[in-house]
């Protein structure tokens, strides 16, 4: 595997210290702090260890209380809340300097069959049919401050299309929606628990800042702060995150300081194979 692809994946297994201790590194891509779908992909595997039965998650509901410290290891705390008939529970809490900065549930299904339906995917151009992404000119990364520059001209372990590409230097207002096509850079094994915390990881990218859109903001303007308050997700059906997934998402409100956003992935099949929500703080200071 390439180095972005394999730090990901050793990123997203978190070192067991004990039965459901477990220790997680940090990896700087140009974030403020901590990458909250780090968090949220490490909690998950940490989770997925303490299983003793061929059980598959099928939902996750976090909350983020404090920024995570990029240079610090982060301890996931496993509480193995209940093993069932057919469905475990597991909480995790993820400690840095004596501090919970997050804590999720997340809650595993064994399979069985019962009544199926879903929503249709969007019509819209298949991934092979856009352009990727253009690289920012040099002369205008020049101006942005390192952590941005750091963020904008890394070549990550996921690739995205837009299907409506947005300037987000010079942001228009629009509607509250988009479309993005992501997929893992290149491929890696068959775990499932490995593709579904590859997607944990994955999710928390272009949710929030959809709530933006409106409002003609961006992340990367000086004046706007922004920090992911809670986020959940929910597994439908099989997926491999190192093939094309459609993320269509929306935000119907936007008050208080607050942003909400949701999410819908598809396979390229037209199958929806994951679901996403998260709110998160969204506000205007003057600088």
């Amino acid at each position: 595997m390439s180095p972005p692809v394999s730090e990901l994946v050793a990123l997203l297994t978190p070192e067991r210290l004990e039965d459901n201790l477990f220790r997680g590194q940090s990896r700087d891509i140009g974030t403020k702090y901590v990458f909250g779908g780090q968090v949220l992909g490490q909690a998950l595997s940490a989770a997925q260890a303490t299983l003793q039965s061929p059980r598959e998650a099928h939902s996750l509901h976090a909350y983020f209380l404090r920024a995570g410290d990029i240079n610090a290891p982060i301890i996931y705390e496993v509480d193995r809340s209940r093993d069932g008939g057919s469905f475990s529970v597991r909480r995790v809490s993820a400690i840095q300097h004596g501090k919970v900065i997050f804590f999720c549930a997340a809650s595993f299904h064994q399979h069985e069959p019962g009544a199926t339906h879903q929503l249709s995917m969007p019509e819209v151009p298949r991934p092979e049919d856009i352009a990727p992404d253009p690289a920012v000119p040099q002369e205008v990364l020049d101006t942005l401050p390192i952590k941005i520059q750091r963020w904008l001209d890394r070549s990550g372990p996921f690739e995205f299309r837009h299907v409506y590409p947005r300037d987000e230097l010079n942001p228009p207002k629009r509607p509250p929606y988009q479309q993005v096509w992501f997929r893992l850079v290149e491929k890696v094994g068959d775990a499932p628990a490995l593709h579904r915390a590859l997607l944990a990881y994955a999710s928390d990218f272009h949710l929030l800042g959809t709530a933006n859109f409106p409002h003609g903001i961006s992340y990367y303007q000086p004046n706007v702060q922004m920090a992911s308050l809670d986020h959940a997700l929910w597994f439908h059906r099989p997926f491999r995150a190192d093939e094309w997934l459609l993320y269509s998402i929306d935000s119907p409100s936007a008050q208080n300081s607050r942003g909400l956003a949701r999410g819908q992935i598809f396979d390229t099949q037209g199958r929806l194979v994951a679901s996403t929500a998260q709110e998160g703080m969204v506000r205007v200071v003057s600088v």
